[in-house]
């Protein structure tokens, strides 16, 4: 099946599976589609035992592969769906809370990675399961950042107050690169390719990728807006968003810097003073509902691969009883390293608690967790570290991501829409 069959395969699906949601369970268009392909994963799986003369995970199993979510996701999707949410932030408010995002996205994720880490060591054992601290560190990298889709598409249904909206925004969009850095630079420890990771090391790497990626961006942002200045043509203007954004994310790749952080600057470029003079109204307007579109089909799709990726995972007791307690673990790990990073600084007094109980529980995890788990070398400690991943992210979007409307109305009655 040729590139173009793939995807109108993946198209069918994802609508079919929107309408059996839409009719069923009525549940938001990512979530049920998720869901819906997880049951039927689930019921492949249970079923293949009982015809042995048939391979049922064979022909779903070859697709995946083809696919390779791990690549099609950070090659080449996510430069789409991070640049799609970073136009639309309120660059001002953004801005305003600069301290807040540049303290969760890098202090809050770095402290994320080693709060798992240590005591996610001291569980595997348990279980008898050995797993290495380096690796156990890549589990932390894999889920302390929060993921961009899921965040974006849920500030859009809530009421949160826009500072409030804005950090959390902010943050989601830029702690990818900062996981990814993390991921990238312990993986060769992991798996032995380098013998020592010092922390000058981590500092150059992060300075080259992420502070690089931030400048790069910055710099294709204002020659992209220099170039359509006074040109007020909308297909020009829309031609131009999507050359920055996949120049822009290739670029990055290129130079061995962070792509996600460099689409995510470049994306705000259009948020800005600036950009709104280099664009007219009208093209804002509808490259607002172009790129609206562009994150809403591809948004299906990965959640649709998601939960495919169910058939990708060998179910054995020791990694799930494993996932039982790392899922808890991961949600207060995740309020203590918001808390630590943000709170006492960079957030009024009578604002704390209630922003962290959004902050914590709000902090979902998507398809990046998946496709770095993927990534993973193959071998017994990927067949261990994959289906925990795999359970907290699901545990997070639909467990999480379903309440989160309760949560803010109860911490927020004043601004929450009605249920």
């Amino acid at each position: 099946m040729n590139s173009l069959g793939l995807f109108a395969l993946l198209l069918a699906v994802a609508t079919l599976l929107g309408i059996i949601n839409y009719r069923t369970l009525k549940l938001p268009l990512t979530i049920g589609i998720l869901l819906i392909s997880m049951l039927i994963s689930l019921i492949v799986m249970i079923l293949n035992p009982l015809f042995p003369g048939y391979d049922l995970q064979q022909v779903p199993q070859s697709l995946l592969g083809t696919i390779n979510l791990p690549r099609t996701l950070l090659d080449g999707a996510l430069s789409f769906l991070l640049f799609a949410g970073a136009m639309q932030v309120d660059l001002g408010l953004l801005l305003s809370r600069g301290k807040s995002v540049a303290a969760l996205a890098i202090l809050g994720t770095s402290l994320a990675v080693g709060l798992l880490a240590a005591p996610a060591w001291l569980i595997f054992p348990v279980f008898g399961l050995a797993v290495p601290f380096s690796w156990c560190v890549l589990l932390g990298a894999m889920l302390a950042p929060t993921d961009p889709v899921s965040v974006v598409g849920m500030l859009r249904r809530l009421g949160l107050p826009p500072a409030l909206q804005a950090t959390f925004a902010g943050e989601s969009l830029f702690n990818d690169g900062v996981g990814v850095v993390i991921f990238g630079t312990m993986i060769g420890l992991a798996t032995g390719e380098t013998s020592s990771v010092s922390i000058g090391d981590f500092v150059l790497r992060f300075l080259v990728e992420a502070v690089g990626g931030g400048l790069l961006g910055a710099f294709t942002g204002w020659l992209t807006l220099l170039l359509l200045r006074g040109v007020g043509d909308t297909q020009i203007d829309l031609l131009g968003s999507l050359a920055l954004a996949t120049g822009t994310y290739s670029l990055a790749n290129g130079l061995h810097m962070s792509g996600p952080i460099a689409v995510v600057v470049a994306g705000m470029s259009l948020a800005g003073k600036a950009g709104h003079r280099a664009i007219t109204q009208k093209s804002r307007e509808e490259m607002v509902v172009f790129w609206n579109l562009i994150d809403e089909i591809l948004n299906a799709l990965l959640f649709l691969l998601i939960g495919f990726e169910l058939l990708e995972i060998r179910l054995h007791m020791a990694p799930l009883l494993t996932m039982l307690v790392v899922i808890p673990l991961s949600v207060l790990v995740r309020g203590a390293s918001v808390f630590l990073s943000t709170m006492p600084v960079h957030l009024q007094p009578g604002e704390r608690g209630r922003a962290l109980g959004v902050l914590t529980w709000g902090g979902l995890r998507g398809g990046i967790s998946v496709a770095l788990a993927l990534g993973l070398p193959a071998g017994e400690l990927r067949e261990t570290l994959l289906p925990v991943c795999y359970g907290v992210v699901v545990f997070t979007i639909i467990v999480q991501g379903l309440t989160m409307g309760r949560v803010v109305r109860w911490l927020y009655p004043e601004t929450a829409p009605p249920s």
